[in-house]
């Protein structure tokens, strides 16, 4: 088939030149092109280069958006949507330059509705800034993906997390979005209703494009009732395997687990380091349930007999809200603690996810690949929906590493994807992963492609992400 011939990612210098203008002119000292911010607009989490954008927005409202999207769509200029920078795959990255637009001025909580269990928010609230918010009304957002990010971003990225396995990811709770479209129209995609058919689902559609179809500048979001009681804990286990086979058993036994996370020796020997945990240096499952009191003693202590029958435990746990913070805390700072294995390194973060049959096996070869490549490269895992990352320490000045690094993610992630599993189960494609999309997706990625040129003919939103340069056929 033809392919749709989307416009390339080049440089217009003298459409960059005059929105330059014109937004110093709408924005005053709100609109900066100082070296500093436009590297700080650019910057990734992983040795992706930087491509500082030429100026950056900083956007206070639906109308201030859509007149920056006119002005660059009048002039052929790409623009970058920007929260807090926490992507990980150079989502934020101006490949062409262009306008960095930063949303995070646009930080209000517009409604709660505590009867209906949802809100209304902007895309520059983060999700900590949300529960903060909501801590009085007996409600909050689950869904968690480590960092403090903006949940404009996370919407845009289809982000998840640790409680994923019980509350879904972003795709299942955002109820509706409203967006600033290429042509510089606002458009919201549905309504409050828990539940429709009407149209074509443009929410889902927005949600995960990472910015190349829509400027999202408000969401509707599912919220959920706190707890009434949570317990949870860490329980050891002699293999990967070993452990891997404990989350099956405990997804199949339908015990409501709220997050069942995996880390590896590796990993929790970083974790000691750095957090002060007290537990062996083996593989480990760090696990946490959510309901009444006698349900979620009754939880943990069914899955401390699961995992007796896979040679685990003991199942350390507890419902003490300061302990439970603490080993919480010690899971979601694994990124940080892992670059201590290395200091002066840099982290690239792998993301694949298979079918949970898959995963002991998935795991198991990318560690022989790991040993074998003489890399150092923990893994922590989402594993109770099959979801894995690794952090490959490098060096960025070494080629040799580099290369070996690539080839690497490039084996774990076709790995991922004969095995019916997917590239990317949470950071999304951005530029790091758009080599793969192809293998993943064959044809679809086709349709994509006239997606994205129907909605944004001129290429100006994230251009150079997520869809494969081709030639025409």
């Amino acid at each position: 088939m033809a392919l749709s011939d989307l416009k390339p990612v080049e440089r217009n210098e003298s459409g960059i030149a005059t929105v330059l203008g014109v937004l110093k002119q709408q924005l005053g000292e709100r609109f900066q092109t100082g070296r500093a911010i436009r590297d700080q607009h650019a910057h990734t989490t992983t040795y992706i280069p930087t491509q500082a954008p030429d100026g950056v927005a900083f956007v206070q409202s639906s109308e201030e958006v859509q007149q920056v999207v006119r002005a660059c769509s009048a002039h052929q200029v790409p623009l970058v949507a920007f929260g807090t920078g926490t992507s990980l795959e150079g989502h934020v990255n101006a490949p062409a330059g262009g306008i960095s637009i930063d949303m995070m001025g646009m930080d209000k909580v517009l409604a709660v509705n505590p009867e209906d269990l949802d809100c209304t928010i902007e895309p520059g609230v983060t999700r900590e800034a949300l529960n903060t918010h909501l801590r009085d009304t007996g409600l909050f957002f689950p869904i968690d993906p480590g960092a403090n990010a903006s949940l404009g971003g996370m919407a845009a990225t289809r982000a998840s997390g640790t409680n994923a396995v019980r509350y879904g990811t972003m795709r299942e709770n955002v109820l509706s979005l409203s967006a600033v479209m290429a042509d510089g129209r606002l458009i919201r995609t549905a309504r409050r209703a828990k539940k429709t058919s009407a149209g074509y689902d443009l929410t889902r559609l927005l949600v995960g494009s990472e910015g190349t179809l829509g400027i999202i500048t408000g969401l509707t979001l599912k919220l959920y009732g706190i707890p009434q009681a949570i317990s949870g804990g860490v329980c050891p286990f002699p293999s990967v395997e070993a452990a891997c086979n404990a989350v099956i058993a405990t997804i199949q036994m339908g015990i409501p687990v709220a997050r069942i996370e995996l880390v590896n020796a590796l990993q929790m020997r970083a974790m000691k380091n750095y957090s002060k945990l007290d537990y062996p240096e083996t593989p480990c499952l760090f696990v946490e349930f959510h309901g009444t009191e006698a349900g979620v003693r009754e939880q943990a202590e069914s899955f401390g007999e699961i995992a007796a029958e896979f040679a685990g435990g003991p199942f350390q746990w507890t419902s003490v809200a300061e302990e439970r913070t603490k080993l919480w805390k010690a899971r979601h700072d694994a990124y940080w603690a892992s670059l201590t294995l290395r200091p002066g390194a840099k982290g690239l973060s792998t993301d694949v996810c298979v079918p949970i049959s898959r995963l002991a096996e998935c795991i198991a070869e990318t560690e022989a690949d790991i040993a074998d490549m003489g890399l150092i490269a923990p893994i922590v895992g989402h594993v109770g929906d099959g979801n894995f990352h690794t952090l490959v320490l490098i060096d960025t000045d070494s080629k040799d590493e580099i290369a070996r690094a690539e080839e690497f993610v490039a084996r774990l992630n076709l790995r991922a994807i004969g095995m019916d599993g997917t590239c990317t189960g949470e950071h999304g494609i951005g530029q790091g992963k758009i080599a793969f999309l192809d293998s993943e997706l064959g044809d679809s990625v086709d349709f994509m492609r006239t997606i994205k040129k129907a909605l944004d003919p001129l290429n100006i939103l994230n251009p150079g992400k997520i869809l494969p340069s081709r030639a025409l056929s």
